[in-house]
């Protein structure tokens, strides 16, 4: 998955000497917890965030009366907080590999740039939300199963060849690998499945416990079976 394909394009940007207060401002009419902050070329130079400014603001305990507050905020400005050169992506870049650096950074959002390092997009949080909302196909319901397999060709077979006897219509499937100590690794296949009547989906949660090594079903609720 690339970034190109999830990454938010109409991004809202400042400059470094736009006031802290006006930045302030843009992020609460466009609910959102960062801005770029790029030059008079559009080159990203910057990021400052939603924590930034309050890092950066009085607190209430101040003795400013309202005048003096509103005219300190509107001296601060970007360049004295902002994150300077912050984690940029591209748009050819994977998401996965943008969500690995967002958390090993501990940062909720990059500036997706080109080559030159003008602006082209942001990717968030938020857009990996949706990207694993997306390939999971929660949105249609259905019931979900989580077996666990050997980490062998072949082992997932006998499971879809399983669902394709009750004509299920398999939404995703989705493989993460596991490991126990003094034990041979695994992987842990979760598997989707359309909706289909009731009892139709009962008799296919049954006859795969018997079957497979299932570790959960879930349609509203998680069944746990181990």
């Amino acid at each position: 998955m690339l970034i190109r394909d999830w990454m938010t394009r109409n991004v809202i940007t400042i400059t470094p000497e736009t006031s802290m207060m006006k930045a302030s401002k843009l992020l609460k009419e466009h609910d959102i917890s960062r801005l770029p902050v790029v030059d008079d070329a559009g080159r990203v130079v910057g990021i400052v965030s939603d924590r930034d400014i309050k890092e950066a603001s009085p607190s209430k305990a101040t003795t400013l009366d309202v005048h003096e507050l509103y005219y300190l905020l509107s001296e601060i400005k970007v360049k004295d907080i902002m994150t300077v050169d912050p984690y940029c992506a591209k748009e050819l870049d994977t998401v996965e590999n943008a969500a690995v650096t967002m958390i090993g950074k501990k940062i909720g959002g990059m500036p997706v740039v080109d080559e030159n390092g003008h602006i082209q997009g942001i990717i968030t949080d938020s857009d990996i939300f949706e990207v694993l909302i997306t390939i999971t196909g929660v949105r249609y319901g259905g019931v979900q199963f989580a077996f666990e397999l050997p980490n062998e060709p072949g082992t997932l077979k006998p499971i879809v060849d399983a669902l394709r006897e009750y004509n299920a219509r398999i939404v995703s499937i989705l493989t993460s690998m596991g490991n126990r100590e003094g034990s041979a690794a695994f992987r842990v296949v979760n598997i989707r499945i359309m909706p289909m009547e009731r009892a139709i989906e009962n008799k296919i949660v049954e006859d795969l416990k018997s079957r497979f090594k299932m570790r959960f079903w879930a349609r509203d609720n998680v069944h746990p079976l181990s």
